[in-house]
């Protein structure tokens, strides 16, 4: 099956790839760019496949020959994949320095050699220029496929030297036939996942395959026992201290992007956290915009310098945005 009946929102963007490849006009770099949580990922990872068997059918790789065997084997010599080291972790220097010495030897299988770099705006400054010596010259039947959630914190020299190809989040009907049908879900839950992941279907199905909902609702209660003084900010904090804190960063966004919507149009349903509607209606009535606002702003500078693998005092951090979010009816 090939990647967009796997995913029905990469419209003709595979066959496209394909047709470049089959033509012999594929370029030796990638940027795959788009939102997180739509399968940029599984796109590099099908066409990588496809270019690395022996003998492919149409637009599949065939699954028997060789090089699909040591594929699925999981090592085969000429796919290498660079990601960081550990979660929120730059790209280092030492990783693409090993790649340029890895590609400067001949592909072992005699066909392609695939690179997947994931995520690409975790290459640092000094990874970043090295990689640039690999984009100049990659060697014959080389690609580079780098994927990117956040383009704009890609080096524009990184950017101008790769073919792009953009990705978008799917429409809703999309994603919720795609996540109702995986996970089995009615619509109307898919929906609500799917506010919760920024309309990414991938990240919806992870989040509900993982244990984030436990922790959202870990939060979302103790937000509203904060609202009627029954915990403390450092409490509450301390409890979410095994959650991700990007996740608690994006859900307190949600509620406060529903505050916002909620305020300016007088309306009492959330769009997003309607499983939260009494305490953002509560909070809608009795709360300063201007507060709103600021603890919006404030948010997304947080997740900003995340993104950027800032390294804040997570419990110092959490109790600022949690008694901020208490004074918003203070």
């Amino acid at each position: 099956m090939s990647a967009q009946l796997h995913y029905p929102w990469f419209g003709s963007r595979w066959e496209r790839v394909v047709e470049q490849h089959q033509h012999g006009r594929l370029p030796h770099a990638l940027l795959l760019a788009g939102p997180a949580g739509i399968g940029k990922v599984d796109f590099a990872t099908a066409l990588g496949n496809l270019l690395l068997c022996q003998a492919p059918q149409g637009d599949q790789p065939c699954g028997c020959c060789h090089s699909c065997e040591l594929r699925k084997a999981g090592h085969h010599p000429d796919l290498v994949q660079i990601r960081p080291e550990a979660a929120g972790k730059p790209i280092k220097v030492d990783q693409v320095r090993a790649l340029i010495d890895r590609l400067h030897s001949t592909a072992q299988q005699g066909g392609y050699r695939i690179v997947l770099l994931e995520p690409a705006e975790s290459l640092n400054t000094s990874s970043a220029n090295a990689l640039l010596k690999i984009l100049e010259e990659p060697g014959d039947n080389t690609l580079l496929i780098l994927i990117t959630h956040q383009p704009g914190q890609l080096m524009p020299t990184i950017r101008s030297r790769c073919q792009r190809v953009d990705f978008g989040l799917p429409s809703q009907e999309q994603a919720v036939n795609w996540l109702a049908d995986t996970l089995g879900l009615e619509a109307e839950r898919a929906v609500q996942l799917l506010g919760f992941a920024h309309g990414g279907p991938l990240r919806a199905r992870d989040l509900y395959q993982s244990d984030a909902l436990e922790q959202r609702k870990i939060l979302m209660s103790g937000l509203a026992d904060l609202l009627r003084d029954r915990m403390s900010a450092s409490e509450l904090a301390v409890k979410l201290g095994k959650c991700d804190l990007l996740n608690c960063l994006d859900w307190l966004a949600s509620l406060l992007n529903d505050l916002v919507r909620m305020q300016m149009t007088s309306s009492s349903m959330p769009k997003i956290n309607q499983d939260m509607r009494r305490m953002l209606e509560a909070v809608a009535k009795q709360g300063s915009s201007v507060r709103i606002f600021e603890l919006a702003d404030r948010i997304q500078q947080e997740r900003v310098s995340l993104m950027l693998r800032q390294n804040p005092n997570r419990q110092l951090l959490l109790e600022t945005l949690l008694l901020r979010w208490s004074a918003l009816v203070r």
